[in-house]
């Protein structure tokens, strides 16, 4: 959720206030206060100000016993907001979910050399951090099994992204997130975006994500893991 400021446009800023109030109506006194005392957006003198002004603009609506709501278009966008947040918040626990219950099965599979390889290179805890990895944080760019080539991308903690890039040929695998670089390289062991990747990488092609673990785990000890 962007919950940037947008203090240059009063219709923006008017909505990032209700959506955070997420009410239908609030009494002009206690809309005042929240602006000033709890959002910090304004004194209450400015605050005052912009209040005066929204109405002035039929940007809120003033009734007789001075309770504020917002004009119907406004309120129809905060709807369409509030829907779409509501579907994108469902999906995700979906999504967690599924994610989950693959881990539950992998942890579990003694069978499946997919799943026998995977918890080598890691284990229960890293396994359980990496289902909270979005598929949308990953961007990957390259997955060539003739090539013996993965290249891809993934959102980090901070506003830069991780790469990883693994080369069968080179026998060589590199990400950069702290954990990999400090700890997980060391042992030739995933981090969590690792582990991640092949979970993603099994419900898009296992075959290819089995061939590319498989590759890995026959001469591990002659690979180099570097960032």
């Amino acid at each position: 959720m962007n919950f940037a400021i947008p203090r240059q446009d009063n219709t923006e800023l008017l909505l990032y206030v209700w959506k955070i109030i997420d009410l239908p109506y609030i009494h002009l006194d206690d809309l005042l206060y929240k602006i000033s005392y709890e959002l910090f957006l304004f004194p209450p003198e400015r605050a005052t100000t912009f209040i005066k002004t929204l109405l002035k603009e039929n940007l809120l609506i003033e009734d007789e016993n001075g309770m504020i709501s917002l004009s119907t278009t406004l309120n129809k966008r905060l709807l369409l907001w509030q829907a779409d947040r509501k579907n994108t918040v469902l999906g995700n626990i979906k999504s967690v979910k599924k994610r989950r219950l693959l881990t539950t099965k992998i942890e579990n599979d003694e069978k499946s050399s997919f799943s026998l390889i995977l918890k080598s290179f890691s284990d229960k805890n890293t396994l359980n951090r990496a289902v909270n990895i979005s598929d949308k944080d990953f961007d990957v760019q390259e997955l060539d099994n003739e090539k013996g080539m993965i290249k891809s991308s993934v959102a980090g903690s901070k506003e830069n992204s991780y790469y990883i890039e693994i080369d069968l040929k080179k026998k060589l695998l590199k990400h950069n997130c702290h954990d990999f670089e400090t700890r997980r390289s060391k042992n030739k062991q995933f981090c969590k975006h690792l582990v991640r990747l092949f979970l993603l990488l099994k419900e898009k092609n296992e075959q290819s994500a089995e061939f590319f673990l498989k590759e890995l785990a026959k001469d591990v000890e002659e690979w180099e893991f570097s960032p």
